[in-house]
């Protein structure tokens, strides 16, 4: 599966460049959390703008990644969402779990508003 990653100083925006996001695919992306989140990167947007199906699969690595996040005291931002996928998360009743914002630079926003409240209170990053 290709995706891109785009690193930023306090955020980084993955985006799969596939329709479908399947078990399969999950796997790999998996990784790439893992990865991340192991070198301090604590902000992961992830760009769905061209995912149009998503299974169970998919919605446990995003939960995966909400946690990971959470943990380091960052956020885990899905940004783009078809309608399709929406439902998904919908019908499992999943969506209030995440952040879900219309565009990337929505998540920018986001991720740029919490990192400021983390300063203004005076957290550290973990």
């Amino acid at each position: 599966m290709k995706y891109t990653i785009d690193k930023h100083d306090r955020y980084i925006v993955i985006e799969p460049l596939c329709d479908s996001l399947d078990a399969e695919k999950a796997i790999k992306l998996k990784g790439e959390f893992l990865l991340r989140n192991t070198v301090g990167q604590r902000n992961i947007i992830l760009d769905l703008s061209n995912v149009r199906k998503i299974d169970e699969s998919s919605i446990r690595l995003a939960l995966l990644a909400n946690r990971l996040c959470d943990s380091s005291g960052g956020l885990f931002i899905l940004a783009n969402l078809d309608s399709e996928v929406l439902e998904v998360l919908e019908m499992s009743h999943l969506q209030t779990n995440f952040t879900i914002v219309n565009s990337v630079k929505d998540a920018e926003d986001r991720v740029f508003a919490h990192e400021i409240e983390l300063d203004y209170r005076g957290e550290k990053e973990k």
